[in-house]
């Protein structure tokens, strides 16, 4: 079936935010002489169906409860100023181009809440590139569930064999893979050491090869 659509994830994928939030939590575990491990942290990425709690982690180390009301305003600040330095992850905005000029539709799923995306793609001058947008405020599970893909693609009006995922964690491309799509990964500094050998092609980067390089790719591996 011929290719109709591009649905991309958001965190870590279209923008890193996964890097600014861990480095918020690192400065608030430092801060009570601790360490916050990636490879801790990275369970968390790309989902919030974790029961992993960071909270809970930083007082078992240091052995005391902490002012969590308190710590959580000034991380979060932290968080949202060390974003907000950030711009579009290198090739996004190429992908969405050759998408458009492709005729591709263009969908988003995320495990965020909409308004955390579409506040981020109105700041990088992206949120009309996208004619869906289902997030995880939208479905009942977020990745690695597969609804917010399964939901993309109703919306987008298209069966998985005629779309590609576009994804940065493994917990969205297991969500990817279990609705049935293609899926290229595209790893960020905070997701490049996980395992992301479901994806049917995993690049260094969106500039590394083009959207029809990548539909010939997959066409050839599957």
């Amino acid at each position: 079936m011929p290719l109709r659509a591009m649905i991309f994830d958001f965190d870590g994928l279209v923008l890193d935010t996964e890097t600014p939030e861990f480095t918020a939590w690192q400065e608030v575990y430092a801060a009570h002489g601790a360490t916050l491990e990636q490879h801790i942290w990275a369970q968390v990425i790309g989902t919030t169906e974790s029961s992993w709690d960071p909270w809970l982690h930083l007082e078992g180390l240091i052995g005391y409860p902490v002012d969590r009301e308190t710590l959580r305003a000034g991380r979060q600040a932290r968080h949202h100023a060390l974003i907000a330095a950030e711009v579009s992850r290198p090739g996004v905005e190429s992908w969405l181009d050759e998408a458009r000029d492709l005729g591709l539709t263009i969908g988003l799923a995320s495990s965020s809440s909409r308004g955390w995306v579409t506040t981020h793609l109105e700041r990088l001058g992206l949120l009309d590139r996208f004619a869906v947008i289902a997030t995880g405020d939208r479905v009942r599970h977020t990745k690695p569930d597969p609804a917010v893909y399964l939901l993309a693609l109703a919306e987008l009006g298209v069966d998985a064999a005629e779309a590609v995922a576009v994804e940065d964690s493994a917990n969205g491309i297991a969500a990817a893979k279990a609705a049935g799509l293609v899926c290229v990964a595209i790893p960020n500094p905070m997701t490049a050491g996980l395992d992301l050998s479901l994806a049917d092609l995993v690049l260094d980067s969106l500039a590394d090869m083009t959207i029809r390089e990548v539909a010939r790719r997959t066409a050839s591996d599957t």
